[in-house]
C-alpha cells in the first residue's frame, strides 16, 4: 500500500540540491541555506518560497530525483491552496510516484491480477467485500487514490469523455473520492498502519485537493496544452 514516506527518501545529494537551486549561483546565499538546513533540519528549506520554480529552472547534470521534485510540487501546490499539512504532501507525492509506474494506478496494489479503469466498478466490488477484510480496505484506499488521480491531474481527458461519450463530471469524481477516503479511514487497518488521519483529511479536502492536482497538472506537467477548460480554469 502506499505510504506517506517520500521525505524519507530524501538523500544528502536531494537536499545540497535545495540548498543550490535556492541559492541561484550565490556562494554566500547557497552557505546559508546549508547551515539553516542544519541547524533547523530540511523541513524549512523544503518549504521555501520559490523552491518548486527553482528547480524547474535548475540547468545543471545535477536534477532532481524523482522524490525531491514530486514533493516539493505538492507540498508547494497545497500550500498555495490553503492546505498545510506536510503528512498528507508526503502521502500525495507518494501517490504521485506510485501510479506514475506502468499500470499501478489500475490496481490496488503493486502486484494484482485485478485491474480497474472504472470507478463504478470499484464502488460494485466494494458492495460485495468484506467490509473487515485487506482487500476490501485497499480497495476503498484506491477509490479515493483513483479519483484524485484521474479527476485532478487529467481533467481536460475528463472533460472530453464527458462531452463525447457523456462521462462523468468532475463533482462525480469529487464525491467518490471522498467517499472513498472517509470509508478508508473507517477501517481498522488504517489505524494500524497509521494513516487513518491522512484519509480523514483527504476526505474532508476532497474538492481542495483536486483543485490543487489541477493546477499542477496544468503548471508542470501540461504547461503546453491549452484547452478550453485549462483557460476556464486558470481565469
Amino acid at each position: 500500500m502506499i505510504l506517506a514516506n517520500v521525505r524519507g527518501r530524501l538523500r544528502g545529494p536531494d537536499l545540497r540540491l535545495v540548498a543550490l537551486a535556492l541559492a541561484r549561483g550565490d556562494a554566500v546565499r547557497r552557505a546559508r541555506y546549508e547551515r539553516l538546513m542544519l541547524e533547523q533540519g530540511p523541513d524549512t528549506l523544503l518549504d521555501e518560497p520559490g523552491l518548486l520554480e527553482a528547480l524547474l529552472a535548475v540547468r545543471t547534470l545535477a536534477v532532481p530525483s524523482p522524490a525531491l521534485f514530486a514533493y516539493v510540487a505538492v507540498r508547494h501546490t497545497l500550500r498555495a491552496a490553503g492546505v498545510d499539512d506536510r503528512a498528507l504532501a508526503d502521502y500525495l507525492a507518494a501517490l504521485l510516484l506510485e501510479f506514475g509506474d506502468h499500470d499501478r494506478r489500475s490496481r490496488v496494489r503493486r502486484a494484482d491480477d485485478e485491474t480497474y479503469h472504472y470507478l463504478v466498478d470499484m464502488v460494485e466490488d466494494l458492495a460485495g467485500l468484506d467490509d473487515a477484510g485487506e482487500r476490501g480496505f485497499l480497495l476503498r484506499v484506491h477509490l479515493g487514490n483513483y479519483s484524485l488521480w484521474l479527476a485532478g491531474l487529467f481533467p481536460d481527458y475528463i472533460a472530453a469523455r464527458r462531452s463525447r461519450k457523456g462521462g462523468p463530471d468532475l463533482p462525480y469524481y469529487d464525491e467518490l473520492g471522498r467517499q472513498g477516503y472517509r470509508l478508508a479511514a473507517e477501517h481498522r487497518l488504517a489505524e494500524h498502519f497509521g494513516v487513518a488521519p491522512i484519509y480523514r483529511t483527504a476526505a474532508d479536502r476532497f474538492p481542495t485537493l483536486r483543485v490543487a492536482f489541477n493546477r499542477l497538472s496544468d503548471r508542470v506537467f501540461f504547461p503546453n496544452v491549452s484547452t478550453p477548460e485549462k483557460i476556464l480554469r486558470n481565469l
